[in-house]
């Protein structure tokens, strides 16, 4: 029998993104406002549908260039400036997840170091840095007063999967490192371990750990006071992409 695509329902494909950084010692995550239907008023991933000339990877880095101005770059390279980590997180495809019809959302991750406030773009009406634990409270999320709300869509789950993603995989791998600037003290990376676990670590034990794994971290030679104290040695992600051995969570 020849192919009939008309035998088949249409679908839509998206992309959403779960951009994270460190604001103030806390992990954050970007909330977009809905301006339109359907949950119009509500908060969001940032996202959007994929276009017909586009594979996910290009979209994913369309909505994230939109949103935020960055610029994604590959995996194994360090971040460079206005760059961030990108990578695919899941797919979510329930049939029910969107109301309007059959859509299938592959969710992508994206960290940064610090960013600055956002500038809503698309059909967003509003955007934010949010803790994530604001955003994946048991009654959702409300700001400056307003009714607390769930995400809408599937957004609350696909922001836990990507938090626990980032979370799990700073263990192993040089992750943690795309939430710095390109140089940064051992210090300014602990506190990026903290802030994703929500645990404090012993300095001297986090120090040792990460400098003594070969080509994790490479000294640039320089010196900052940006902390406060005294100056403290700067260094840059090498090419070592995987702790060895891993530094485990703490349970909390």
């Amino acid at each position: 029998m020849p192919y009939d695509p008309s035998a088949f329902p249409p679908f839509a494909v998206t992309v959403d993104l779960v951009v994270l950084t460190v604001r103030r010692h806390a992990l954050c995550a970007l909330a977009v406002r809905r301006g339109e239907p359907p949950f119009q008023g509500r908060w969001a991933l940032p996202g959007g549908f994929v276009r017909a000339d586009e594979d996910l990877a290009q979209a994913a880095a369309r909505e994230l260039a939109e949103e935020t101005g960055l610029r994604a770059h590959e995996p194994a390279a360090p971040v460079q400036d206005n760059g961030a980590h990108l990578e695919q997180l899941a797919t979510y495809g329930d049939p029910k997840r969107d109301p309007r019809m059959r859509v299938v959302s592959v969710a992508h991750l994206a960290l940064a170091p610090d960013l600055p406030a956002p500038r809503a773009g698309g059909d967003a009406s509003n955007a934010r840095w949010a803790p994530v634990d604001e955003l994946l409270q048991q009654g959702g999320y409300g700001r400056d007063g307003e009714p607390v709300a769930p995400l809408a869509f599937d957004h609350a789950q696909i922001l836990a999967d990507g938090v626990e993603r980032a979370r799990s995989k700073i263990e192993y791998s040089s992750l943690a490192t795309a939430f710095c600037p390109t140089e940064f003290t051992v210090g300014e990376l602990r506190r990026v371990y903290e802030a994703v676990w929500g645990v404090a670590l012993d300095p001297r034990n986090f120090h040792r750990k990460v400098t003594g794994t070969p080509g994790f971290l490479v000294p640039t030679g320089g010196t900052t006071t940006r902390q406060g104290g005294r100056p403290a040695q700067l260094f840059r992600a090498g090419g070592a992409t995987l702790l060895n051995p891993p530094m485990l969570r703490p349970e909390v």
